[in-house]
């Protein structure tokens, strides 16, 4: 019998991901979705049919045998999985946790719902809403193997263009992978930032910056560039990489560093601008808005 799907949580992230899942996935059921503001869920659930939605994590829960879940932070996912621990319904089912949380909470999580007898795999993702839109995500897979080939068929070609498979080790090493990837993207941020304002300053110029950048780092340094240069860093009003995530990103890597007897220097850095950049815009504020608390902490307008 093929498996019941449901997806809890529809962000930036998860609402490209429940796209291709439905258009791509070839479900023989339709896919409960459920989202803490349920109208979102409504309207996308309209927009791509074969889907339901359901208005609380137990129902849904209850009647799923796979359960994506892809939400902000640990607080969050901790709270979607302890209710539905509490639904009394959780044995069994395969419980798949596409968010990037510290991997002292993957395990934690690990062992609430091993021990409810309830499967989990740890699948966070690396790529941007865009790509998440376009089914070019790179999946970790961390857990059981043959859990993981459970979800195998919905990765890729359906949400992703490829997987890391860790197969037969802890979800947790599959966030310890998140983490620290995601440190590459705080370390770009914030050269390209401390770039372009050496660029402005010096009289240089940022435009043979750009030119540079397009042509011996194309790809996220080219698109990050082109991000500060346009302005679109504090121009949008919905962040495409939330300040306050960032954060948590941030700090979950110092973390898992120290614990492991080494620092991450350059998070602290990029840390230190993010909290500029909170300051500055609030929950608006983007990880780009980094090049804006740059640019103040050298005497030049936030904005461009």
């Amino acid at each position: 019998m093929a498996p019941q799907l449901a997806w809890i949580g529809l962000g930036n992230m998860g609402r490209g991901m429940v796209k291709n899942l439905v258009q791509k996935g070839n479900l023989s059921n339709p896919l409960i979705i459920h989202n803490r503001t349920k109208s979102k869920a409504d309207s996308l659930s309209q927009s791509l049919g074969n889907s339901t939605v359901s208005s609380s994590i137990e129902d849904a829960v209850s009647k799923s045998d796979i359960i994506f879940i892809c939400l902000g932070d640990d607080g969050t996912v901790q709270s979607a999985v302890e209710t539905a621990i509490a639904s009394g319904n959780v044995k069994g089912k395969l419980f798949v946790d596409c968010s990037t949380i510290h991997p002292d909470t993957t395990s934690m999580l690990t062992k609430a719902l091993e021990g409810q007898g309830a499967h989990f795999v740890a699948a966070p993702v690396f790529g941007a809403p865009a790509m998440a839109e376009g089914g070019q995500l790179v999946i970790v897979l961390a857990g059981p193997p043959d859990q993981i080939d459970r979800i195998k068929p919905y990765c890729t070609g359906v949400m992703g263009r490829a997987i890391i498979d860790m197969s037969g080790k802890p979800p947790s090493t599959a966030s310890q992978l998140k983490v620290i990837g995601n440190t590459f993207i705080l370390s770009m941020v914030t050269t390209l930032s401390e770039g372009h304002v050496a660029a402005e300053k010096s009289g240089l110029g940022t435009d043979p910056l750009h030119q540079f950048i397009e042509l011996v780092f194309p790809g996220p340094y080219t698109a990050y560039s082109n991000r500060l240069r346009s302005g679109d860093y504090y121009k949008r009003e919905e962040p495409l990489f939330a300040v306050d995530l960032a954060r948590k990103d941030a700090r979950h890597a110092q973390d898992l560093a120290g614990k492991a007897g080494t620092s991450f220097e350059i998070g602290k850095l990029a840390d230190g601008y993010l909290e500029g950049v909170q300051k500055h815009m609030g929950s608006r504020g983007d990880i780009a808005g980094i090049y804006g608390a740059k640019r103040e902490a050298s005497g030049l307008k936030f904005e461009v």
